[in-house]
Protein backbone atom coordinates (compact mmCIF):
# COMPACT_ATOMS: atom_id res chain seq x y z
CA UNK A 1 0.00 0.00 0.00
CA UNK A 2 1.37 3.64 -0.40
CA UNK A 3 2.45 5.66 1.93
CA UNK A 4 3.22 9.42 2.21
CA UNK A 5 6.94 10.36 4.04
CA UNK A 6 5.78 12.55 6.88
CA UNK A 7 8.21 15.18 8.68
CA UNK A 8 7.61 16.94 11.85
CA UNK A 9 7.80 20.68 12.32
CA UNK A 10 11.35 20.17 13.29
CA UNK A 11 11.86 17.55 10.48
CA UNK A 12 11.77 15.19 12.92
CA UNK A 13 10.56 11.65 10.55
CA UNK A 14 6.97 10.70 11.70
CA UNK A 15 5.43 7.54 10.66
CA UNK A 16 4.29 7.80 6.97
CA UNK A 17 0.39 8.53 6.14
CA UNK A 18 -1.84 7.16 3.29
CA UNK A 19 -2.04 9.57 -0.23
CA UNK A 20 -5.56 10.67 0.97
CA UNK A 21 -4.73 12.07 4.54
CA UNK A 22 -1.86 13.76 3.01
CA UNK A 23 -4.16 15.72 0.76
CA UNK A 24 -6.47 16.24 3.56
CA UNK A 25 -3.91 17.90 5.79
CA UNK A 26 -2.75 20.08 2.71
CA UNK A 27 -5.90 20.92 1.88
CA UNK A 28 -6.45 22.26 5.58
CA UNK A 29 -3.13 23.94 5.59
CA UNK A 30 -1.98 21.64 8.30
CA UNK A 31 0.56 20.56 6.10
CA UNK A 32 2.92 21.15 3.59
CA UNK A 33 4.91 19.88 0.52
CA UNK A 34 8.75 19.51 1.78
CA UNK A 35 10.39 17.32 -1.02
CA UNK A 36 8.36 14.99 -3.97
CA UNK A 37 10.63 12.35 -3.75
CA UNK A 38 13.05 11.22 -1.58
CA UNK A 39 16.80 12.20 -1.83
CA UNK A 40 19.58 8.90 -2.68
CA UNK A 41 22.63 10.03 -1.96
CA UNK A 42 24.38 7.10 -2.49
CA UNK A 43 23.39 7.41 -5.81
CA UNK A 44 25.00 10.34 -6.04
CA UNK A 45 28.15 10.91 -8.19
CA UNK A 46 31.21 11.64 -6.01
CA UNK A 47 34.49 12.87 -7.30
CA UNK A 48 37.08 10.17 -7.65
CA UNK A 49 39.84 11.54 -9.80
CA UNK A 50 41.24 15.08 -9.50
CA UNK A 51 38.18 16.32 -8.49
CA UNK A 52 36.39 14.68 -11.15
CA UNK A 53 33.85 11.69 -11.13
CA UNK A 54 35.24 8.85 -13.48
CA UNK A 55 33.13 5.37 -13.79
CA UNK A 56 35.66 2.85 -12.37
CA UNK A 57 37.11 0.65 -15.36
CA UNK A 58 38.41 4.03 -16.87
CA UNK A 59 39.41 5.56 -13.38
CA UNK A 60 41.15 1.76 -12.94
CA UNK A 61 42.87 2.49 -16.28
CA UNK A 62 44.39 5.93 -15.54
CA UNK A 63 45.49 3.99 -11.90
CA UNK A 64 47.62 1.22 -13.50
CA UNK A 65 49.00 4.13 -16.28
CA UNK A 66 49.83 6.09 -13.07
CA UNK A 67 51.30 3.66 -10.87
CA UNK A 68 53.67 1.33 -13.76
CA UNK A 69 54.48 4.92 -14.84
CA UNK A 70 55.74 5.38 -11.28
CA UNK A 71 57.74 2.79 -10.61
CA UNK A 72 59.45 3.56 -14.45
CA UNK A 73 60.17 6.57 -12.90
CA UNK A 74 61.97 5.39 -9.75
CA UNK A 75 64.58 2.78 -11.81
CA UNK A 76 65.12 4.84 -14.95
CA UNK A 77 65.58 8.23 -15.81
CA UNK A 78 63.15 9.36 -17.32
CA UNK A 79 63.37 12.96 -18.91
CA UNK A 80 59.70 13.32 -19.91
CA UNK A 81 56.65 11.92 -21.11
CA UNK A 82 54.24 11.52 -24.40
CA UNK A 83 50.79 10.11 -24.08
CA UNK A 84 48.53 9.63 -27.19
CA UNK A 85 45.39 11.21 -25.83
CA UNK A 86 42.90 10.80 -28.78
CA UNK A 87 42.03 8.71 -31.94
CA UNK A 88 42.45 11.54 -34.47
CA UNK A 89 43.25 14.99 -33.77
CA UNK A 90 39.33 16.28 -34.45
CA UNK A 91 40.16 19.93 -33.99
CA UNK A 92 42.21 20.04 -36.75
CA UNK A 93 40.22 18.06 -39.43
CA UNK A 94 37.81 20.62 -38.47
CA UNK A 95 40.39 23.61 -39.09
CA UNK A 96 43.58 22.20 -40.23
CA UNK A 97 45.14 25.61 -40.83
CA UNK A 98 45.38 26.11 -36.59
CA UNK A 99 49.20 25.23 -37.07
CA UNK A 100 49.55 27.16 -40.44
CA UNK A 101 48.96 26.18 -44.05
CA UNK A 102 52.51 23.75 -43.58
CA UNK A 103 50.37 21.34 -41.39
CA UNK A 104 47.45 21.37 -43.37
CA UNK A 105 49.59 20.12 -46.64
CA UNK A 106 52.01 18.52 -44.58
CA UNK A 107 52.93 14.58 -44.05
CA UNK A 108 50.61 14.72 -40.31
CA UNK A 109 47.64 16.00 -42.25
CA UNK A 110 47.26 13.09 -44.77
CA UNK A 111 48.13 10.26 -41.81
CA UNK A 112 45.24 12.37 -39.66
CA UNK A 113 42.78 12.37 -42.57
CA UNK A 114 43.18 8.59 -43.74
CA UNK A 115 43.10 7.04 -40.17
CA UNK A 116 40.03 9.05 -39.72
CA UNK A 117 38.48 7.79 -42.86
CA UNK A 118 39.23 4.48 -42.29
CA UNK A 119 37.46 4.47 -39.13
CA UNK A 120 34.80 6.50 -40.26
CA UNK A 121 34.13 4.43 -42.90
CA UNK A 122 34.65 1.15 -41.22
CA UNK A 123 37.84 0.14 -42.97
CA UNK A 124 35.55 -1.20 -45.67
CA UNK A 125 35.22 0.29 -49.61
CA UNK A 126 31.96 2.42 -49.49
CA UNK A 127 31.12 1.41 -52.66
CA UNK A 128 31.06 -1.89 -52.53
CA UNK A 129 32.47 -3.44 -49.19
CA UNK A 130 35.07 -5.58 -49.85
CA UNK A 131 37.76 -5.48 -46.66
CA UNK A 132 41.67 -6.48 -46.27
CA UNK A 133 42.16 -5.09 -49.61
CA UNK A 134 43.93 -1.36 -50.24
CA UNK A 135 41.92 1.74 -49.92
CA UNK A 136 42.23 4.94 -51.10
CA UNK A 137 40.93 8.57 -50.46
CA UNK A 138 37.72 9.17 -52.70
CA UNK A 139 35.95 12.43 -52.96
CA UNK A 140 32.22 11.86 -52.37
CA UNK A 141 31.39 14.84 -55.05
CA UNK A 142 34.44 15.32 -57.67
CA UNK A 143 36.74 17.91 -57.01
CA UNK A 144 36.48 18.58 -60.93
CA UNK A 145 32.48 19.18 -60.34
CA UNK A 146 32.91 21.74 -57.30
CA UNK A 147 33.58 19.32 -54.34
CA UNK A 148 35.77 19.89 -51.78
CA UNK A 149 38.44 18.62 -49.45
CA UNK A 150 36.52 19.06 -46.40
CA UNK A 151 36.13 15.13 -44.59
CA UNK A 152 32.45 15.70 -45.49
CA UNK A 153 33.13 15.29 -49.14
CA UNK A 154 36.19 12.31 -48.51
CA UNK A 155 35.03 8.69 -48.10
CA UNK A 156 37.59 5.48 -48.54
CA UNK A 157 36.90 3.40 -51.64
CA UNK A 158 39.23 0.20 -53.54
CA UNK A 159 41.32 0.89 -56.13
CA UNK A 160 38.26 -0.24 -58.44
CA UNK A 161 35.74 1.26 -57.31
CA UNK A 162 37.36 4.66 -57.17
CA UNK A 163 38.51 4.37 -61.20
CA UNK A 164 35.23 2.61 -61.99
CA UNK A 165 33.92 5.96 -60.68
CA UNK A 166 36.01 8.68 -62.28
CA UNK A 167 34.67 12.05 -61.92
CA UNK A 168 31.02 10.96 -61.55
CA UNK A 169 28.59 12.26 -59.30
CA UNK A 170 27.72 9.86 -56.84
CA UNK A 171 24.34 10.04 -57.85
CA UNK A 172 24.92 8.81 -61.45
CA UNK A 173 27.24 6.24 -60.04
CA UNK A 174 25.17 4.47 -57.70
CA UNK A 175 21.94 5.62 -59.93
CA UNK A 176 20.66 1.70 -59.44
CA UNK A 177 21.78 1.28 -56.22
CA UNK A 178 19.27 3.92 -53.95
CA UNK A 179 19.37 2.49 -50.46
CA UNK A 180 23.47 2.10 -50.90
CA UNK A 181 23.65 5.84 -52.05
CA UNK A 182 21.66 7.04 -49.37
CA UNK A 183 23.72 4.96 -46.86
CA UNK A 184 27.01 6.65 -47.95
CA UNK A 185 25.51 10.14 -47.85
CA UNK A 186 23.76 9.91 -43.78
CA UNK A 187 27.36 8.25 -43.32
CA UNK A 188 29.75 11.24 -44.91
CA UNK A 189 27.54 13.65 -43.04
CA UNK A 190 27.81 12.20 -39.36
CA UNK A 191 29.65 14.81 -36.87
CA UNK A 192 33.44 14.26 -36.05
CA UNK A 193 32.72 13.13 -32.51
CA UNK A 194 30.87 9.90 -33.61
CA UNK A 195 34.20 8.46 -35.02
CA UNK A 196 36.91 9.93 -33.38
CA UNK A 197 37.24 7.97 -30.24
CA UNK A 198 38.18 10.28 -27.70
CA UNK A 199 39.55 8.71 -24.45
CA UNK A 200 37.52 9.91 -21.74
CA UNK A 201 40.59 9.56 -19.67
CA UNK A 202 42.54 12.03 -20.73
CA UNK A 203 42.71 14.82 -19.08
CA UNK A 204 43.08 12.44 -15.98
CA UNK A 205 45.61 10.38 -16.89
CA UNK A 206 47.77 13.76 -18.05
CA UNK A 207 47.26 15.49 -14.70
CA UNK A 208 48.17 11.94 -13.00
CA UNK A 209 51.55 11.66 -15.32
CA UNK A 210 52.14 15.49 -15.07
CA UNK A 211 52.18 15.57 -11.24
CA UNK A 212 55.40 13.48 -11.42
CA UNK A 213 56.96 16.55 -12.33
CA UNK A 214 57.78 15.99 -15.69
CA UNK A 215 57.63 17.33 -18.85
CA UNK A 216 54.22 15.90 -20.72
CA UNK A 217 53.10 16.15 -24.58
CA UNK A 218 50.10 14.69 -25.89
CA UNK A 219 49.49 13.71 -29.42
CA UNK A 220 47.44 11.85 -31.63
CA UNK A 221 47.29 8.71 -32.81
CA UNK A 222 47.79 9.59 -36.32
CA UNK A 223 50.86 11.33 -35.35
CA UNK A 224 51.80 8.03 -34.05
CA UNK A 225 51.18 6.47 -37.10
CA UNK A 226 53.03 8.44 -39.54
CA UNK A 227 56.15 7.82 -36.83
CA UNK A 228 55.68 4.15 -37.01
CA UNK A 229 55.15 3.73 -40.37
CA UNK A 230 57.78 6.29 -41.29
CA UNK A 231 60.40 4.09 -39.41
CA UNK A 232 58.68 0.74 -40.62
CA UNK A 233 57.82 -0.94 -37.83
CA UNK A 234 54.87 -3.21 -37.80
CA UNK A 235 51.84 -2.50 -36.58
CA UNK A 236 51.82 -3.71 -32.54
CA UNK A 237 50.26 -1.72 -29.72
CA UNK A 238 53.75 -1.66 -27.97
CA UNK A 239 55.95 -0.37 -31.15
CA UNK A 240 52.85 2.32 -31.45
CA UNK A 241 54.10 3.46 -27.67
CA UNK A 242 57.29 3.49 -28.34
CA UNK A 243 56.76 5.86 -31.24
CA UNK A 244 53.69 8.29 -29.57
CA UNK A 245 55.05 12.15 -30.31
CA UNK A 246 57.91 13.94 -31.25
CA UNK A 247 60.44 11.76 -29.31
CA UNK A 248 58.81 8.86 -31.42
CA UNK A 249 59.84 9.87 -34.64
CA UNK A 250 63.54 8.22 -34.00
CA UNK A 251 63.40 5.39 -31.95
CA UNK A 252 65.79 1.89 -32.38
CA UNK A 253 64.54 -0.79 -31.42
CA UNK A 254 66.58 -3.57 -32.08
CA UNK A 255 65.41 -7.04 -34.05
CA UNK A 256 64.11 -9.80 -31.84
CA UNK A 257 63.28 -7.11 -29.34
CA UNK A 258 60.48 -8.67 -26.88
CA UNK A 259 58.89 -6.13 -24.56
CA UNK A 260 57.69 -6.83 -21.07
CA UNK A 261 54.30 -8.27 -20.61
CA UNK A 262 52.09 -6.84 -17.95
CA UNK A 263 48.36 -7.91 -16.69
CA UNK A 264 46.20 -6.14 -14.35
CA UNK A 265 44.53 -9.01 -11.82
CA UNK A 266 42.53 -8.54 -8.78
CA UNK A 267 43.37 -8.19 -5.37
CA UNK A 268 40.42 -10.03 -3.65
CA UNK A 269 37.21 -11.16 -4.65
CA UNK A 270 34.00 -9.61 -3.60
CA UNK A 271 31.96 -12.98 -4.84
CA UNK A 272 29.89 -13.74 -1.16
CA UNK A 273 29.20 -17.18 -2.27
CA UNK A 274 31.85 -19.50 -4.09
CA UNK A 275 30.02 -21.93 -6.94
CA UNK A 276 30.81 -24.97 -8.08
CA UNK A 277 31.81 -25.02 -11.80
CA UNK A 278 28.01 -25.36 -12.39
CA UNK A 279 26.86 -22.24 -10.86
CA UNK A 280 25.36 -23.60 -7.84
CA UNK A 281 26.89 -22.22 -3.78
CA UNK A 282 28.94 -24.47 -2.35
CA UNK A 283 30.58 -22.27 0.51
CA UNK A 284 31.38 -18.53 1.81
CA UNK A 285 34.25 -16.40 0.76
CA UNK A 286 37.18 -16.32 2.88
CA UNK A 287 36.90 -13.00 5.43
CA UNK A 288 40.74 -12.55 5.17
CA UNK A 289 42.05 -10.89 2.61
CA UNK A 290 45.58 -13.01 2.73
CA UNK A 291 45.81 -16.41 3.63
CA UNK A 292 48.78 -17.35 4.79
CA UNK A 293 50.79 -14.29 3.33
CA UNK A 294 49.14 -15.25 -0.01
CA UNK A 295 46.85 -13.12 -2.00
CA UNK A 296 44.53 -13.40 -5.16
CA UNK A 297 46.82 -12.58 -8.13
CA UNK A 298 50.03 -13.63 -6.62
CA UNK A 299 52.42 -15.75 -8.57
CA UNK A 300 53.23 -18.98 -6.79
CA UNK A 301 54.92 -22.41 -7.66
CA UNK A 302 53.34 -25.48 -6.34
CA UNK A 303 55.14 -29.02 -5.29
CA UNK A 304 53.09 -31.69 -5.17
CA UNK A 305 54.67 -34.70 -4.49
CA UNK A 306 52.23 -37.31 -4.87
CA UNK A 307 48.96 -38.02 -6.28
CA UNK A 308 46.81 -36.87 -9.19
CA UNK A 309 48.13 -33.92 -9.36
CA UNK A 310 51.73 -34.74 -8.62
CA UNK A 311 54.42 -32.61 -10.13
CA UNK A 312 55.32 -29.08 -10.31
CA UNK A 313 52.59 -26.44 -10.76
CA UNK A 314 53.25 -22.83 -11.34
CA UNK A 315 50.43 -20.36 -12.08
CA UNK A 316 48.54 -16.74 -10.57
CA UNK A 317 46.66 -17.95 -7.31
CA UNK A 318 43.29 -17.11 -7.12
CA UNK A 319 40.02 -17.66 -5.27
CA UNK A 320 41.10 -16.66 -1.91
Amino acid sequence: MNRVFVLGSTQKPLMPCRPARARELLKKGKAAVYRTEPCWANRARRPNCGGKWLAPSVKSRVDNVSVWFGRLDRLSPVACAEIETVRFDTQKLQNPEIDGVEYQRGTLHGFEVKEYLLEKWHRECAYCGKEGVPLQIEHIQPKALGGSDRVSNLAIACRPCNEKKAAQPVERFLAGKPDLLKKIKARAKAPLRDAAAVNSARHALGNAIKAFGLETGFWSGGRTKMNRTAQGYAKEHWLDAACVGETGAAVHIPPGFRPLQIKATGRGSRQVVRTDKYGFPRNGAGRCKRVQGFQTGDLVRLIQPAGKYAGTHTGRLAGI
